[in-house]
């Protein structure tokens, strides 16, 4: 039986996993969410959940899957933890290929560092002034309670699932953005807070910097812990790397 890897995908760093795997030839599958109606994608892409671990676990058996590299977004808990569990059960070989944080980042010590969301909607209610979110679709909306009376930009690949506060801007833009680029938001809607979460990457990095430039204080919310016995790496070749040495017959 030759080999087949599922790439858990939503990164940019997943589709160029799938991307090498495609270019050698070797059957590979990205998997990515659906969450997205454009996404980018390399070679062979399964769109949309799995239905919990039982079904990725069915779904590794159907496939005869012989390794998973987890490159889904660093915050995204719950498809992490069920890969863990349905690889742990059949014996599959997992990698957790994550980017690097910003905890390291020169401004990083500049930065209010908060736990979870619910705390960088107080956080940011605090500092007060109007706020550019840069927390993802998915948890946009988590932020109407605290900062539903104030201006907000915010910012997403597409629209969350529901309504926006009258004095909220909802900008639908995805990255990568330019530091010139990430100037003029901030200056053209007088931001005073950014709040956005500890993502790492270059991708969106700019607006760090130009935060720091105009003295807008920066609000992150911190990785969760990465999960215990889980291979971790943190770039695609060594993502690559980790399959070649570890499959028979290699990659």
């Amino acid at each position: 039986m030759g080999v087949v890897i599922l790439v858990l995908g939503g990164t940019a760093e997943g589709r160029a996993v799938a991307q090498v795997l495609v270019d050698r030839g070797v059957p590979a599958v990205l998997s990515l969410a659906g969450r997205t109606s454009t996404p980018l994608t390399a070679g062979p892409v399964r769109s949309g959940g799995f239905g919990g671990v039982d079904g990725l676990a069915a779904y590794l058996l159907d496939g005869r899957v012989s390794a998973v590299v987890d490159a889904t977004h660093p915050f995204a808990e719950s498809m992490s933890r069920n890969a863990e569990q349905a690889c742990s059960r059949l014996g599959v070989p997992l990698v957790r290929l994550a980017r690097p944080g910003w905890f390291d980042h020169p401004l990083a010590d500049t930065w209010h560092w908060v736990g979870d969301h619910s705390e960088a909607a107080r956080a940011a209610h605090g500092l007060g002034g109007a706020v550019l979110l840069t927390v993802g679709r998915q948890h946009t909306l988590d932020y109407v309670t605290q900062l539903g009376e104030c201006t907000v930009v915010a910012r997403v690949a597409e629209p969350p699932p529901g309504l926006l506060p009258p004095r909220w801007l909802l900008l639908c833009a995805r990255g990568p953005f330019t530091l010139a680029g990430e100037r003029e938001l901030l200056r053209r809607h007088a931001v005073t807070v950014l709040v956005t979460k500890d993502s790492g990457g270059e991708h969106t990095e700019a607006k760090l910097h130009a935060a720091a430039e105009q003295g807008v204080a920066v609000v992150v919310i911190r990785r969760p812990p990465p999960l215990e016995g889980v291979t971790r790496v943190s770039t695609v070749d060594e993502a690559v790397d980790w399959l070649s040495r570890g499959l028979r017959g290699g990659v």
